[in-house]
Order: structure tokens, then C-alpha cells, then sequence
């Protein structure tokens, strides 16, 4: 999730166990806390590959997470011997392994049991969602007014985290609702990533990988009976073999599950990681090889990730519209939004 939900889940963690004893103190060091796992990205790997994929790496891992609350909640109570080592564990457990598995439920992708293992990635929420961030929020500004009511933590966090339980749900929902148009694309078993569009879980994005096409579905709890549109979108086999063949690009194949695009740039050869963000406006696209003269193979590069896309104009005016209903029809290549029938492919 994005370091403000992280900080204020942090906070509120703080203020439900040590708003008592340290009073306003207790949020910020819980904000704090809470953004600790993600400082890895001031660590440079070398590459632009090797930094995307190291991210939520060992510093989300749950093999150093716990024994560093250990740590520190010895720490803490050596600053504060009059709170219990229990309490203080308590705390620090929380903070720390409740921020990894708030990342896991993202699409990002969280190597929880970093060094072993791949990424968890259960795709329920999206990495930045108000309606789970705002419980949290709501608490910690009621305690900046009255510093010790500590019951409102405890309420924050769970609505916060039935919130969570919701998007999962959720996600089940729509994972059923979709599986009918795959069957009849013979495409039951293609891998397939059900996850929520920007900013809400009330509008879903299915993305399921066909031998020679990717299908991109949108679909919503306000849809009725609309009917599904798919959208196609072309796959170059080749060129996913050319990066299938490279270090790095067998790296970034492993950290998003294959999710990928390829295209050729010039003379480069570049892979998207279509996980995040939506066709046209993918903030993760990398340059991973160079083509060789008279077209006689490619050359490995140190990968580097190309300028990221500006934001598309109209996103948030076609998200609102296809939320809603009044668009029943969204096109992600172009956001155009139009009635039932609109082709998009």
C-alpha cells in the first residue's frame, strides 16, 4: 500500500496499544514503524529490473520482520521500562508483519518469505484505496483531539480490516461472474489476474493471458445485467522468447507471473508489466536489450525502466462513468466510454 495508509495503520496500531501509556507519542512512533519496511527503496540493486523486483523484498520478509519486533520492542522497553516487553512486542509485531500482509493483498507482488519462495500477490485492493485508508485516518484525528481514547483504534482497525475481507469477497464474486466467458474461449485454465481498478473495489479488472491474445474484461457491482465486453490485445510470442532467454528478463518473467508485454522500441527491446496501472498508461515498462545490426539477434543491456506515462486525460471522468453505470462500456486502450455494444478491439 502507499506510505500514508502505511504510516496511519502504523499510528493506529500505536495508539490502540500504547495510547495510554505515551499518549500522542505513541501514534508517531507508530508511524514511523509502519513505514520502516518500505525504506528499501533507497537501496540501489544496479539495475532498473533488479530494484523493481528487489522492492518488498527482505525488508517485507517475515523471517527478518519478526526477529527485528523482537529487537526492538527490547529496545523500547529499555526506553520505557514501565511497559512490559510483552506490550511492546505486541506492538512492534503488529506494526511490522501487519504491513507486509497489507502489501501481499496488493498486486505489487511481496516476498513474504524472501529468501525463499515467490511473491505474494493476492490482488484484492488496490495500492491506494481511501475507503480503507479514511477508518484509519478518522481515528488517529480523533486522538490528536483526545490523546487517550484509546477505543477508537480499535474500531478503526476493524472496520478497516472488514474492509479488507470485503475486497477479497469481492473478488470472488467477480472471479465467478467472468469464468462463464472463459469457458467459451476455452480459456478456463489461461492464467488470469482479478484485480480492482483504481481507487475502489466496486469496479474489477480481469486480465487473462490466451496463447496468442491477452483478453482485458471490465466489470462491476453496479453492472446489472450488462453484458461483458472483452477486449483483445495482441501477444508477440517471439519476443517473449528473446526475453524468456535473458537473465533479467527471466527475473521480471518471475516477479510478475508472466504478466507481461513485449514490444520493440527502435532497436530496443522492452517488457511491461501489465499488472499496474491500465493499458496505454503502464508505469513499469523496461528496456532489456539492444538489437544487433542487420536485424542478427539481440545484445543484453543493463536493463533501465523507460519514462513513465502522464497520467491519461478523462481516467477518473470514464472510472466514475463505468462505476456508475452510466458508461456501460469501457475501453482501456483509448477510455473510451460508450453503450452496450461499443466495440473496443
Amino acid at each position: 500500500m502507499d506510505s500514508i495508509t502505511q504510516a496511519a495503520l502504523g499510528a493506529t496500531i500505536g495508539g490502540a496499544v500504547l495510547a495510554r501509556p505515551l499518549g500522542r507519542k505513541a501514534l508517531l512512533v507508530g508511524a514511523l514503524l509502519g513505514t520502516l519496511p518500505d525504506m528499501d527503496v533507497v537501496l540501489d540493486y544496479g539495475t532498473a529490473v533488479a530494484n523493481f523486483s528487489q522492492h518488498r523484498g527482505f525488508s517485507h520478509s517475515l523471517f527478518i520482520l519478526v526477529p527485528l519486533a523482537v529487537v526492538l520492542a527490547w529496545g523500547g522497553h529499555r526506553w520505557r521500562p514501565d511497559i512490559s516487553l510483552q506490550r511492546w512486542l505486541t506492538f512492534t509485531g503488529l506494526v511490522l508483519v501487519t504491513h507486509t500482509l497489507l502489501d501481499c493483498l496488493t498486486t505489487y507482488g511481496t516476498q513474504l518469505f524472501w529468501p525463499l519462495g515467490e511473491p505474494v500477490a493476492m490482488t484484492s485492493i488496490f495500492i491506494i484505496d481511501p475507503l480503507y485508508t479514511l477508518p484509519l485516518l478518522l481515528a488517529i484525528g480523533i486522538a490528536l483531539w483526545r490523546p487517550r481514547k484509546s477505543a477508537v483504534f480499535g474500531t478503526a482497525l476493524v472496520v478497516s480490516t472488514l474492509y479488507l475481507g470485503w475486497s477479497l469477497a469481492a473478488q470472488q464474486v467477480i472471479t465467478a461472474r467472468v469464468m462463464p466467458a472463459l469457458a467459451e474461449e476455452g480459456l478456463e485454465n489461461a492464467p488470469r489476474l482479478v484485480q480492482p481498478m483504481p481507487l475502489t473495489t466496486l469496479l474489477w479488472r480481469v486480465t487473462v493471458l490466451a496463447p496468442d491474445e491477452r483478453l482485458e474484461i471490465v466489470t462491476g457491482f453496479l453492472d446489472g445485467e450488462i453484458p461483458l465486453t472483452i477486449e483483445r490485445f495482441p501477444r508477440s510470442r517471439e519476443l517473449e522468447s528473446v526475453v524468456a532467454s535473458l537473465a533479467e528478463g527471466r527475473r521480471l518473467i518471475w516477479f510478475t507471473d508472466g504478466f507481461l508485454a513485449y514490444e520493440r522500441l527502435g532497436d530496443k527491446l522492452a517488457a511491461t508489466d501489465i499488472r499496474l496501472g491500465v493499458p496505454g498508461a503502464h508505469p513499469f515498462t523496461f528496456v532489456l536489450a539492444e538489437a544487433q545490426p542487420e536485424d542478427a539477434g539481440w545484445t543484453p543491456v543493463s536493463s533501465y525502466k523507460t519514462d513513465q506515462p502522464a497520467m491519461r486525460p478523462g481516467l477518473f471522468s470514464a472510472l466514475w462513468q463505468r462505476i456508475t453505470g452510466a458508461s456501460p462500456v469501457l475501453c482501456l486502450a483509448t477510455l473510451e466510454t460508450g453503450p452496450v455494444g461499443l466495440s473496443c478491439s
